[in-house]
């Protein structure tokens, strides 16, 4: 509904997760290069290279209001790495947006392009704002103001944006026609994740939740663990969430707790997710849904489980959380949940954590598709999408696999060995210009 009050002044959302700790999501990043930097033997030379974004751009980005007022927000993108190519990464709307975030946002982005073998770096964006004090049209002045001051770094050769946390394709069609418009050609490969009536990909909508769920099954096969009866609790009932629930409770797997910045619920027999997903659609939320027991937020972290899924935002599994969670097997939707420390403790307790950087890397691979099917003006079936999706990201985690088992360290550590060798070798290939 159209803003009552200046939406610059009042940034924070009473709706958002709670951030239970003061380490940075960049300092969560450069712990973990930390960690990798002895495995990469004489490529450690380079290693300097990951801690320090290739370049950062914040911009002010001001629009007049329905109500005639104007506005000024901030907004950042931040190209963290080009080595192996164009930058590649989300733009994200949200009241807790910061220059930091945005930063490790990219080198995570950086690392899983690299983990899943896509010829691209890695780069992101944000706007520090509350879309829900929006209307509809201030939302598409904010969007072609920001598109057109980060012009001049973005492009299909140079950064290609995408959707994430509460962007969708409607944003990217308004990025997309402001850069043509701009640059007087129309550039569909600007931007990822546009509608499919403007060279859009069939099957991205969904491809991140797909990607978790695929990775998930190889992972449980690994480990002996059937997914017909698995319990699966599941932090964000977005896009990615919603999806993964949705194609885990196909698959037989009974959804038992979810939670989102507006409740946790939880239901032993399992969550209806046709019904939950109806719910979520009318209110916004998992809470206050009938079909399930209500939770104490930070008790949802105590659900008995065997698949925990946290698909919301970074930096959530905290040492004290690590300490209690029962699950076996944690599938990483979301981008850095797990904090380093926390990290170690659900390692000494066994619980293996398949990271972001391979875990959510299906939206990513998808994406790719679409930049490839736009320059070549020629587009896949859904059920061809699908099938390359499976196949790259089940080839990465094979080769992440072998490589934890024969370093004998996390699967964490193994997709960072193998995605900064490929990154930092790269660097040494091209060497330093002038």
């Amino acid at each position: 509904m159209p803003s009552t009050n200046n939406p610059a002044v009042a940034v924070h959302s009473s709706l958002s997760y709670a951030q239970p700790t003061n380490l940075s999501a960049w300092g969560t990043y450069l712990a973990q290069v930390d960690r990798v930097t002895p495995y990469l033997g004489p490529l450690a030379r380079w290693a300097e290279t990951l801690r320090r974004p290739k370049r950062t751009l914040i911009v002010d980005v001001p629009i007049e209001l329905d109500n005639g007022d104007f506005a000024h927000f901030e907004g950042y993108r931040v190209q963290h790495n080009l080595a192996r190519g164009p930058g590649k990464g989300g733009v994200r709307y949200h009241p807790d947006v910061t220059l930091e975030e945005v930063m490790a946002l990219s080198a995570w982005m950086t690392i899983k392009n690299a983990a899943v073998n896509l010829p691209f770096g890695g780069a992101k964006g944000g706007i520090r704002l509350d879309p829900e004090r929006l209307s509809k049209k201030e939302l598409e002045r904010v969007t072609r103001r920001y598109t057109s001051e980060i012009g001049v770094i973005i492009g299909p050769h140079q950064d290609i944006p995408a959707p994430d946390v509460n962007t969708d394709s409607q944003i990217m069609a308004w990025m997309m026609d402001t850069y043509s418009m701009n640059t007087g050609l129309a550039s569909p490969g600007v931007v990822t994740g546009k509608p499919v009536h403007l060279s859009g990909s069939l099957g991205r909508v969904k491809a991140t939740g797909r990607g978790v769920f695929v990775i998930g099954c190889e992972a449980m096969r690994r480990l002996n663990m059937p997914i017909g009866g698995a319990r699966v609790a599941i932090q964000g009932f977005g896009n990615v969430g919603s999806t993964t629930a949705e194609l885990f409770a196909k698959a037989g797997a009974m959804i038992v707790a979810a939670q989102d910045s507006g409740g946790a619920i939880f239901n032993a027999q399992g969550l209806p997710i046709t019904e939950l997903a109806d719910h979520v659609q009318r209110h916004r939320t998992v809470g206050g849904f009938p079909g399930a027991d209500s939770l104490d937020p930070e008790a949802f972290w105590d659900a008995p489980c065997d698949v925990l899924i946290p698909a919301a935002l970074e930096g959530q599994i905290t040492v004290a959380r690590a300490e209690r969670l029962r699950a076996r097997l944690v599938l990483e939707g979301a981008n850095g949940p797990t904090l380093p420390e926390a990290d170690d403790i659900l390692g000494s307790r066994g619980i293996v954590v398949v990271p972001d950087v391979i875990c959510n890397s299906g939206g990513v691979t998808v994406s790719y598709f679409e930049w490839v099917q736009d320059f070549a003006s020629y587009f896949w079936t859904e059920d061809e999408i699908n099938q390359r999706l499976e196949k790259i990201v089940l080839d990465a985690l094979e080769q992440i696999w072998r490589t934890s088992e024969r370093r004998g360290v996390s699967l964490r550590t193994a997709a960072f060995v193998v995605a900064c060798e490929r990154i930092l070798t790269a660097h040494e290939e091209r060497g330093l210009y002038p």
